[in-house]
């Protein structure tokens, strides 16, 4: 029986590179996966063992199922490579007895009702939020807070079930509509402005490393009204980003997690100029935002998760010196089946996407200003040559 051995569960095929990483680190790399995924585009030559499931939703199955891989496997490491596993992986984590995080820290990076009366209740400041479940309290908030307003699933990620509402009477119809589900959701004053988001290494509650990036139109808009996604590294050592990396230490520190990566979001209101936390996750950024934050810094977020996971007293994890260049990402959904960029020649461009019906660029280099200009020309060229869109999904899909 190997001495060291990782569990990695995912729901979505990502995390390539932390199961490389995982095994570069001496590992016995276990991944658990869902049918669905069985011809996925796996790195099999770093996993010693592929177990799939019809669904890793159900918790007893789960739970079960685990626990009869430990009967002939020493695991010591569980991680959920996507969000929707995290809080499976923190009950797993409970009943198993390993260390990392349990279900109640899970809830304030995974739920976003938890993390918002976290935040609030620490002092950190979020748009006015009510919980979708007492109605006298639902009219006190609509009587205080005009609309319009965001009904956000308190458990999804990204855009996905997100809605924007501008009156009672539209509030009250939805709710009909949701039934049961409704306690499932968190209703939020809608605040407008600049998003931003921020992508930290966290080792013994500390933050050794941050990212602090500003998106382009917001996802929300991108997600629902079927724009081109951008985003971009802000400047170093501007006031706006030491703002952006107090707060995030300050979400981080409160939300109590000890190790691992996030992906934070705040927005910096249009009419007041304050800083709102909207959400975190434990996780890396979806949008192939580790690979922008690499091209930048040389530092890949997935390895760095996989090195701190895999770290002992005897090997403990040590970051490395970060590059100082700036970089940023385009991404659309493409009319073509596979896209072709070759008409895109900058020198700067340093990675191109390829995955059906999307195209993709990012772009590096030494001065900030040089990447928001390439970023800039791209979006009208993106929106004549490739650019389609599709409604988005009321669930997320593999």
């Amino acid at each position: 029986m190997p001495d060291k051995t990782i569990l990695c569960m995912s729901s979505y095929e990502k995390g390539q590179e932390f199961l490389r990483e995982a095994k570069r680190q001496g590992w016995h790399v276990i991944l658990l996966t869902n049918d669905a995924l069985k011809d996925a585009d796996w790195p099999r030559d770093h996993i010693d063992e592929v177990f799939l499931m019809p669904d890793l939703t159900v918790r007893q199955h789960v739970i079960n199922a685990v626990s009869y891989l430990a009967r002939s496997n020493n695991i010591q490491c569980l991680v959920a490579l996507d969000e929707f596993d995290i809080e499976m992986a923190a009950s797993l984590r409970e009943h198993l007895r390993l260390p990392g995080m349990g279900e109640t820290t899970s809830r304030y990076f995974r739920d976003k009702l938890a993390m918002r009366l976290r935040a609030d209740k620490k002092g950190i400041r979020v748009p006015a939020f009510c919980h979708v479940l007492n109605y006298d309290k639902l009219r006190e908030y609509m009587s205080k807070v005009p609309a319009p307003w965001m009904l956000k699933p308190r458990s999804s990620a990204s855009a996905i079930g997100i809605s924007k509402l501008h009156d009672s009477e539209e509030l009250w119809r939805t709710l009909d509509r949701l039934g049961d589900e409704q306690s499932n959701y968190v209703l939020e004053q809608f605040v407008p402005g600049e998003v931003f988001h921020v992508d930290s290494i966290v080792e013994d509650k500390k933050v050794l490393f941050s990212a602090v990036s500003k998106y382009g139109a917001p996802p929300m808009n991108v997600a629902h009204d079927g724009g081109i996604f951008t985003t971009r590294l802000l400047p170093r050592k501007t006031r706006e980003e030491k703002d952006l990396k107090k707060i995030n230490r300050e979400v981080i520190k409160e939300l109590g997690l000890v190790r691992g990566v996030t992906h934070a979001e705040f927005i910096k209101g249009r009419e007041d100029g304050k800083l709102y936390f909207l959400e975190i996750a434990s996780r890396v950024g979806g949008a192939n935002i580790a690979e922008t934050v690499e091209a930048a810094t040389g530092l890949n977020l997935w390895a760095e998760w996989a090195k701190l996971e895999t770290a002992t007293k005897d090997h403990p994890y040590e970051l490395k010196e970060p590059t100082d260049l700036y970089s940023g990402i385009i991404i659309s959904l493409a009319r073509q089946e596979w896209p072709d960029t070759s008409g895109y020649t900058d020198p700067e461009i340093v990675w191109r996407m390829n995955k059906r019906h999307h195209a993709g660029l990012i772009v590096a280099a030494k001065e900030p200003e040089r990447v928001e200009e390439l970023l800039n020309s791209y979006v009208a060229r993106f929106y004549q040559d490739f650019h389609a869109t599709v409604p988005l999904p009321d669930k997320p899909t593999n």
